[in-house]
């Protein structure tokens, strides 16, 4: 069962999070049919948002928007304070050769011409929206550049998805390490050096390591404040997707109906099908 860790160090001048994903990104392999390097970047952004939730309270949610330009397209992803996670990317049958490290080209399917967008729903009148420059498309380090520059605080990232040669997701998982002010040199200095030490999470994941090892591995005096359960989890519902049909206005909807007898809806987050025979929109029609 994927699950998420919130925890503290060093007397509360570090928090961290750290997330083990593989069931939600297999997920949306499943949803979405992505081969290797979509799935790596997709779940890479995943992970980054469930754990982006968990900053957030309440009935607070976030969207992430990684549009860097290349063959991918945009990724998208939702997520809330609850550990539910969607997301889904334009082209999802993108795969490129290794590069030169022997990896998947997240960095060339995502591209480096754009921006990471964060759009935060904080129950207010406006929402949050912030926004960096793509620096690497590897998606870690770009969210790492996003916590420095649009939250202030700095912060360590790292994602990893591991494809199996089936395609399906072995692992994936990340963490995020911020590092809050009180922190002397020394211990910043002692963080970095673990951090340098660490193997890639997917090598730590793949060996048995559980996220607790890995934050220790890290942090010497972890203090686990909490541990919850995350999954994908769409908000789309045939309520919803109505609601949709409605906001088209009673001309296209009449048009829809006169050219195609029916319509088909899917949703881009999850690929489910709501199909409306000519009978149900005309039963819409009448309440327009």
């Amino acid at each position: 069962m994927d699950y998420l860790l919130r925890a503290t160090a060093m007397n509360g001048k570090v928090r961290a999070f750290a997330a083990l994903t593989t069931e939600i990104v297999n997920e949306m392999y499943r949803r979405h049919q992505t081969m290797p390097t979509a799935s790596a970047a997709l779940g890479r952004t995943a992970t980054a948002g469930v754990m982006m939730g968990a900053m957030l309270k309440g009935e607070e949610k976030l969207t992430i928007q990684v549009k860097g330009g290349g063959p991918i397209g945009q990724i998208v992803v939702d997520a809330n304070a609850k550990g539910e996670v969607r997301g889904y990317v334009d082209e999802p049958e993108v795969d490129l050769p290794l590069n030169a490290a022997g990896k998947l080209d997240v960095a060339g399917a995502v591209g480096i011409e754009g921006h990471l967008y964060v759009i935060k729903d904080l129950g207010l009148k406006e929402p949050y929206r912030g926004s960096v420059p793509i620096i690497s498309g590897e998606i870690a380090d770009d969210f790492t550049y996003y916590f420095a520059k649009s939250e202030q605080t700095p912060s360590a990232v790292a994602l990893g998805v591991l494809v199996d040669t089936d395609l399906s997701i072995r692992v994936a998982g990340g963490f995020v390490i911020q590092l809050l002010p009180g922190l002397s040199e020394e211990e910043i200095t002692q963080i970095e050096a673990h951090l340098r030490q660490l193997k890639p999470i997917t090598t730590m994941l793949d060996s048995g390591m559980t996220m607790e090892d890995i934050l220790r591995a890290i942090l010497e005096d972890v203090e686990i404040l909490e541990r919850m359960d995350i999954r994908f989890q769409c908000q789309c519902s045939r309520e919803r997707v109505e609601q949709t049909l409605i906001s088209l206005g009673k001309e296209e909807l009449e048009a829809i109906q006169e050219e195609d007898g029916n319509a088909e809806v899917v949703c881009h987050f999850c690929n489910e099908k709501y199909n409306f025979e000519d009978e149900q929109l005309q039963q819409i029609i009448k309440q327009l």
